[in-house]
């Protein structure tokens, strides 16, 4: 005869008890984070980081319901929902934190440039790097602090915003990578169009304020270039 507080069939009640219970923490637990995500693009682990939970328990929820295709992850920390469609260059601004959309992604959506680009490059003050995942291909540059501005948080579509460099700084922040790309023969390489929605005078202001001779010469190049093409357009 088995003593009532060793009895098989008790261990068994409590043992469900305490996994019945489990299951209604991950259930409230996944209610909670709808709720607070709501209509937000992506999250971080951090949001999970609530009340008693440690990080080493968020991360191991998380990896259950990115297991379970309840969650999808875009790089270590960074999920989001499978229904959500965030823009690309949300994606990228949360990618990196302390980054911004620019070079030839940047040039390509000002329509400055006719190349389709298939990468969303950016800069940042972080380190460089690379990502793939469900929404396309991620590139980073390094810049130093002292280049980090000319930057808008711009409107994109659906009351989505994003980081993305002015058209000025994304074409001076191009040329600043680029060896020689101040050269008269490269800004020509890119086959330039639709200058006339360059500010000239802020071109030449942010060549100024990076204090970098190359960029200054590429300013100038680019607006010859740019009053050439206004006088060709103005003769037709």
């Amino acid at each position: 005869m088995h003593l009532l507080g060793n009895s098989p069939h008790l261990h068994i009640r409590k043992t469900l008890q305490k996994l019945t219970i489990s299951a209604i923490i991950i259930i409230m637990r996944w209610q909670q984070l709808q709720y607070t995500i709501q209509d937000q693009p992506l999250f971080e682990t951090s949001l999970l980081l609530t009340g008693e939970v440690t990080r080493h328990q968020a991360q191991r929820q998380l990896s259950d319901w990115t297991q379970a295709q309840k969650i999808i992850q875009l790089r270590r920390g960074i999920y989001t929902l499978p229904h959500q469609n965030p823009h690309p260059f949300i994606v990228a601004n949360h990618l990196v934190s302390g980054s911004y959309v620019s070079l030839q992604m940047a040039l390509a959506y000002y329509h400055l440039i006719p190349e389709h680009v298939a990468a969303v490059t950016s800069v940042t003050t972080q380190r460089p790097g690379k990502y793939k995942n469900k929404f396309g291909r991620f590139s980073y540059r390094h810049i130093h602090t002292s280049l980090f501005y000319g930057i808008e948080y711009r409107l994109l579509v659906n009351n989505e915003y994003a980081y993305v460099a002015m058209p000025e700084k994304a074409l001076l922040d191009l040329i600043h990578f680029r060896p020689q790309g101040d050269s008269i023969t490269y800004i020509e390489s890119l086959r330039l169009q639709n200058l006339e929605i360059l500010d000239l005078e802020r071109l030449h202001q942010f060549a100024e304020r990076a204090g970098k001779p190359k960029l200054k010469r590429a300013a100038k190049a680019i607006e010859a270039i740019a009053r050439r093409e206004a006088e060709e357009y103005e003769l037709l």
